[in-house]
């Protein structure tokens, strides 16, 4: 069998959105598919900061984070891009004045305003953190910091048109549902990730497959020629998909590998 490079988002792919924990089976499949000799890649939205307690158990070859921000290959970081200190100054200003609150996400942490969001979302999202041990000990209010990338979540005081305007010049910002928005630097995403990846190794896209579920992984369902979705997923994805797979909790990851002939 020809070397494969297989690209796995972790929220509602290998993770369980349910339960929080990656499922024996996906485990079991990833391993066996290195051991066959294959090369095994997060590829996820999530900051480096915020998936490191996620897959305590996995072995991967690398890491493409933040929506394609910063990428690792085995250890090494191959690609870094982080917010220039004036703008992420002014980002963090510009998200309490037009009625947003969010997350600031680093290399090594996330980082939210001090005390209680009025916004619910946010504030289950700052409790999940902490009780993963990914929340920093500085604030907004600290600069002593990088950050990457960032999401937002709004309500009915948020003044959504200007606050997408101000980040129009050098912002893409991904809609991912219930007024909740996910803020990437312009030329970045899970596609221009692998691209640089499969490039990093010698690879083709046709070595390429893609494992997703929602609607940031549609940069890479439209890139690759070989997009395996979830079970349950968001609708955009399906007209890029080339198989569809059980969900997380019914052992979908290691049900595609299978059928597809991937371990």
């Amino acid at each position: 069998m020809d070397r494969k490079a297989l690209f796995f988002d972790i929220d509602g792919t290998l993770v369980s959105e349910l339960t929080g924990v990656m499922p024996e089976s996906a485990e079991r499949a990833v391993a066996k598919t290195r051991k066959a000799g294959n090369l095994v890649f997060i590829n996820s939205g999530r900051t480096m900061g915020s998936m490191k307690t996620i897959l305590p158990g996995m072995k991967a070859d690398g890491y493409l984070c933040g929506c394609g921000t910063q990428l690792w290959i085995g250890g090494k970081v191959i690609y870094w891009k982080s917010i220039p200190g004036d703008r992420a100054a002014a980002i963090k200003k510009a998200i309490v004045d037009f009625g947003f609150d969010g997350v600031l996400e680093g290399a090594d942490n996330c980082y939210f305003r001090k005390g209680y969001s009025r916004i619910p979302l946010i504030s289950s999202l700052k409790k999940s953190m902490e009780e993963q041990g990914n929340l920093s000990p500085f604030d907004w209010d600290d600069d002593c910091y990088e950050f990457d990338k960032f999401c937002v979540s709004a309500d009915e005081k948020s003044d959504r048109e200007g606050f997408f305007r101000f980040l129009a010049p050098d912002f893409q910002v991904i809609d991912r549902g219930g007024d909740f928005y996910e803020c990437v630097p312009r030329g970045h995403d899970k596609a221009t990730a692998i691209d640089r990846i499969l490039k990093e190794l010698g690879m083709s896209r046709e070595d390429a497959w893609v494992f997703g579920d929602s609607s940031n992984d549609l940069a890479c369902f439209q890139y690759a020629q070989n997009a395996v979705l979830m079970g349950k997923h968001d609708k955009v994805l399906e007209e890029y998909a080339t198989f569809v797979t059980k969900t997380v909790e019914e052992d979908g990851i290691e049900y595609a590998m299978e059928t597809l002939g991937l371990l």
